[in-house]
């Protein structure tokens, strides 16, 4: 991968005019949860196979990583969003949970007042914090069953519902920051808009058209930097956290496999697939149910010597969906059935074996745990070489084992009458190391 760089500045009687463009290009290739770059993903550069046809050719990348102008306390353009903080700034990979979203499309102002304090505004895109909403029905098409009016207790009408989030408002990001020689600290709120559109209900000439009504997603994050220059010049510790109603992407729980998919694997092969949804559609009542997740991260790096340094980082997260949030999926499935609801992104029928194995809208966790080792012989090249442990699992209960039981999802009626029994898991880990040459110049 390349990046090249163009600052130019000039100063005026309003202060620095600054413009800056980044441009990335590389070749990008490498199976699922490994080698492979969820930012890509998220931003729209790649796809969830290997290559750009779906068929594991390799993809080459040409992206415009940042373009704007600040001048005056305002900033236009392509940047890094206003409501982000550690952004994985000690780590290789990016592999803890937390928010990083580098490159979005934005208009903000920032105030500053006296003592390091400053106050930030940002109108935001809105594409670059999107998890498709819950889609039960699985398959290429990205849409979920619901159900309108009934007749003694049968569906009487039915739509479809475009998984797409189709917000008809930006992203407000509001930050008060504190910066001194001591360190930083921030405090970040957002408010992101869950809108997928309208429903078709009925078909040919009784078809109608209602609204599922729009939801005002928000997240909130605090976060602190310290300065450890007693411990050894350069050191520093990072400390942050994030909640999210109805919106993943601003506390990060997805940040390493970007939620390209509802389920994007976090660990190539996983034995079960974690949910990462903002909301789910309530296929009675057409309404957006959110979702909750929750994030920490902390992370210190130590200079052993003016040329050798190590970051030490981890963080832990969680995602929950409302318990009638899954109930009234399963309440679908059990009146539409396997036929229409198919694969695993089947909850399943209430009160049933296979209900209580599914894996989808499960609430899960996660915990990344790894450090580095990063040499710099000269001035602007880093050899480094990064390890790090991730573990997924299920707050409570157990799910079906994918990688011992592939085949169970074929076999619900089995399993809920007692004659297949899947293996199961409760939680899944990998150990990762990555190795890296970077040059700056």
């Amino acid at each position: 991968m390349a990046r090249f760089n163009l600052d130019a500045r000039t100063q005026t009687a309003y202060g620095t005019l600054r413009a800056f463009v980044r441009l990335d290009a590389g070749s990008r290739a490498g199976a699922a949860g490994v080698g492979r770059s969820g930012t890509q993903e998220r931003i729209g550069l790649a796809y969830v196979a290997t290559g750009v046809d779906q068929v594991g050719r390799v993809q080459q990348v040409m992206n415009v990583d940042k373009a704007f102008i600040q001048f005056a306390g305002l900033t236009a353009g392509r940047a890094a969003s206003f409501f982000d903080f550690y952004a994985h700034d000690f780590e290789m990979s990016g592999s803890t949970a937390g928010s990083d979203v580098a490159s979005t499309n934005l208009l903000a102002y920032t105030a500053t007042f006296g003592g390091g304090v400053s106050a930030t505004l940002s109108v935001e895109d809105p594409v670059f914090r999107r998890t498709p909403i819950f889609a039960p029905s699985g398959g290429a098409a990205p849409v979920s069953p619901v159900f309108v009016g009934y007749t003694r207790g049968v569906p009487s009408s039915f739509a479809n519902v475009d998984s797409i989030q189709r917000e008809r408002l930006p992203d407000f990001v509001g930050v008060l920051r504190l910066d001194q020689a001591w360190g930083s600290a921030q405090v970040s709120a957002a408010m992101h808009e869950l809108n997928v559109g309208t429903l078709t209900l009925g078909t040919g000439a009784n078809a109608a058209v209602a609204r599922t009504n729009s939801v005002q997603a928000w997240a909130v994050q605090g976060g602190l930097k310290v300065n450890v220059p007693f411990v050894a010049a350069g050191d520093a510790l990072y400390l942050q956290g994030a909640y999210g109603d109805g919106a993943q992407f601003y506390t990060g729980y997805s940040a390493f496999s970007g939620s390209a998919s509802p389920n994007a694997a976090t660990i190539q092969g996983q034995k079960f697939n974690q949910y990462f949804s903002d909301a789910t559609i309530n296929p009675f009542t057409g309404q957006l149910q959110t979702s909750q997740s929750v994030t920490a991260v902390a992370s210190y790096l130590h200079y052993w010597s003016p040329d050798w340094r190590s970051a030490f980082f981890g963080s832990y997260g969680e995602q929950s969906f409302s318990r009638s949030a899954r109930l009234a999926q399963g309440a679908a499935y059990g009146l539409v059935g396997p036929g229409v609801i198919t694969g695993n992104n089947a909850v399943g029928a209430p009160g049933t074996r296979f209900y209580q194995l599914s894996q989808a809208l499960r609430d899960t966790y996660q915990f990344v745990a790894g450090a580095s080792l990063i040499w710099s012989p000269v001035k602007d090249l880093d050899i480094g070489v990064e390890g790090y442990y991730t573990q997924i699992g299920l707050n409570r209960g157990r799910t079906i084992d994918q990688d011992k039981s592939p085949t169970a999802y074929a076999n619900v009626a089995n399993i809920n009458a007692g004659t297949f029994v899947p293996r199961t898991a409760t939680q899944d880990s990998v150990l990762q190391i990555r190795f890296r040459v970077q040059r700056d110049f």
